[in-house]
């Protein structure tokens, strides 16, 4: 009994000291709603915000925000790949590195993700407008869009990323919520 309430106490125990050895800045409203960007954006394309990305201009964020993460490129270093390996992606094909163009299933979500969570040690500080921007330099370096193409809320939930024929519901999750699909 004493080894399942351990963690549990033990948080608790690092919680109340952290708050009384001054641990971390507190955290003030403001500091909370920056981080608190609403709506979701869903596969589908509900909540994207307005705004438009090209190649060019993405290509310069990147190399300003995210190259030094990602390498010059997209090819994975000191962090993760972006940029895949050559098509098709199938389920027959033996394990890859993963990356945005044979492992993202949705462009949307991409943008979700690329705005909350990067850059990496200061994230969600990259406006709409940067974000599509990244979104369709990605995307065209894997492939998926080209050069001119404009990357925005109308535009982005009709492309069909390559790994996405691979997404599958697990059974239990379709056991559970018989009701759910996927876009």
């Amino acid at each position: 009994m004493f080894r399942l309430l351990a963690l549990p106490l033990l948080a608790l125990a690092l919680t109340a000291l952290a708050a009384r050895y001054g641990l971390g800045p507190p955290l003030t409203e403001e500091a909370v709603a920056a981080y608190d960007l609403r709506p979701i954006v869903l596969p589908d394309g509900r909540g994207l915000p307005p705004g438009e990305g090209r190649v060019a201009e993405g290509e310069r964020i990147y190399q300003a925000r995210c190259a030094s993460c990602h390498g010059a490129t997209g090819e994975g270093y000191p962090f993760n790949r972006l940029v895949s390996e050559p098509f098709p992606i199938t389920p027959e094909m033996e394990p890859a590195e993963y990356a945005i163009g044979n492992y993202w299933p949705y462009a949307t979500t991409l943008f979700d993700y690329i705005r909350r969570a990067m850059p990496f040690g200061d994230p969600g500080t990259l406006t709409d407008e940067e974000v599509y921007h990244l979104v369709a330099w990605l995307l065209y370096m894997n492939g998926i869009t080209d050069l001119d193409d404009p990357i925005n809320q109308d535009t982005l939930p009709q492309i069909r990323m390559p790994a996405r024929e691979l997404l599958d519901l697990d059974p239990e999750t379709a056991r559970r919520f018989p009701w759910l699909t996927l876009p």
